[in-house]
């Protein structure tokens, strides 16, 4: 039977696996909420995604779409990307915006997403196939991952493979990744254990081998360190001592690039197949979307053609579809754990990007050392009550009145959105 495309196909999907019984629950927060999940990797504000895939998929075109202003190459031959292009994109944020309208100050910046593109990957990568040692390399550079998965047919366009097959190019990829961490933690693990045999008066703990045995016969199977597995919160720690550059703990996120006309229709006979393989596989976060319907978009809004962009955007079935790029740099922010707050003024209106749960000195000094070091308090309020209270005027002084403009100390973790004013001793002890 033909394929009978679907509107929800491409709606994100979010697909995951029951929760292992025998594995211990993560502790809960302090105020006895809901358990916090412990973290892989490092934690920090100039965090970056990197997009991987096998060649000749669209790497090359997401990131120049998604870019500001650097363009990398895009062609239709292996490995035209060598060395990794970096960029950033801005965040959307109807928030911002809207700040921005009642401040319209001389300076705004938004909130940015860091991008790397990185070459294509082939089978033998970790062996050093297709220059698959360096293009590993610059996957452990960064924080979290894009796996882009090719979802079009096109005799134009070649595939490494010869053919288009999902489900193989996921394992491709996935099983590359493994061996490289699997190389990686072989070769820290002997290391640590030398170290012991040199030195008899040092014990490595149980939780070293525990650990490292689980770790090592994941990765012989093929299954990534960050799926299908519950860690306790001593075992990521430990993991984060032991071996913090496994490319399999990074966050991922699955980009299904398909073709203009199968975005357009709602869906194609390959979408199914990755969701159904991301699902098996420990699941995760899958966003079909169409680099050539995105590049047709874009054409037609950098030559100010307005009814051929609502002409294209009136074709797709499905009411409130789109471009799917704003989709896509929201989601890859989030996935970085990553958040921002404002401030606000006569002079500009930013977003300071700062790490989940940081807290008001920590987030004082995105903006200067000094911030931090000189600490006093905050003054503060949330972004819903400012809308709420302000009455499009460029003044906090509403918000006061109605009591919802705070003081915060060292200990207040800083929230999304939290319109920020810090005070803080100068250099000599003068109040700022």
């Amino acid at each position: 039977l033909p394929f009978r495309p679907s509107i929800s196909i491409f709606a994100p999907l979010l697909v995951s696996l029951p929760r292992p019984e025998n594995n211990t629950m993560p502790p809960k927060n302090k105020k006895g909420g809901a358990p916090e999940v412990p973290r892989f990797g490092r934690v920090g504000n100039n965090l970056k995604m990197g997009i991987v895939g096998l060649p000749n998929i669209g790497k090359s075109s997401l990131f120049n779409l998604l870019s500001e202003s650097a363009q990398a190459d895009a062609e239709n031959y292996p490995f035209c990307t060598i060395d990794p292009n970096t960029t950033r994109c801005a965040v959307p944020d109807a928030r911002y915006d809207k700040l921005c309208s009642i401040w319209k100050p001389p300076s705004e910046y938004p909130a940015y997403l860091h991008l790397v593109d990185i070459a294509g990957l082939i089978k033998g990568a970790s062996e050093g196939a297709g220059l698959g040692n360096a293009f590993l390399s610059h996957i452990q550079a960064v924080d979290g991952i894009f796996h882009l998965v090719r979802a079009f047919d096109s005799k134009d366009v070649s595939h490494v493979d010869d053919s288009i097959d999902p489900a193989r190019d996921l394992d491709t990829i996935t099983a590359e990744l493994c061996k490289k961490d699997l190389a990686y933690v072989l070769v820290q693990r002997e290391a640590r254990e030398k170290d012991v045999k040199k030195n008899p008066t040092m014990k490595l703990p149980p939780l070293f081998f525990e650990v490292m045995d689980k770790v090592q016969t994941m990765l012989e199977n093929n299954q990534p360190l960050a799926k299908g597995c519950v860690w306790t919160a001593p075992e990521v720690d430990k993991i984060n001592e032991l071996i913090p550059g496994c490319i399999t703990l990074k966050p991922m996120v699955y980009l299904a690039n398909c073709s203009e006309k199968s975005f357009v229709l709602g869906g194609n006979k390959h979408i199914p197949k990755i969701q159904e393989w991301v699902k098996s596989h420990g699941g995760g976060l899958v966003i079909p979307f169409s680099v050539e319907f995105e590049e047709s978009l874009s054409a037609l809004q950098k030559a100010g053609d307005v009814d051929g962009e609502a002409a294209l955007l009136d074709s797709l079935s499905g009411k409130g579809r789109g471009s799917v790029l704003p989709r896509i740099v929201k989601c890859g922010y989030k996935q970085l754990k990553l958040m921002y707050y404002f401030t606000a003024g006569e002079k500009e209106v930013r977003c300071w990007t700062v790490a989940q749960g940081a807290t008001a000195p920590q987030a004082a000094g995105v903006i200067h050392t000094d911030f931090e070091a000189g600490f006093i308090k905050l003054e503060c309020c949330a972004y819903d009550d400012f809308i709420e209270l302000n009455k499009g005027e460029k003044s906090m002084a509403s918000v006061k009145a109605a009591g919802k403009y705070r003081q915060e100390g060292k200990n207040y973790i800083v929230q999304d959105g939290d319109i920020c004013h810090f005070l803080f001793n100068k250099a000599g002890g003068k109040k700022k």
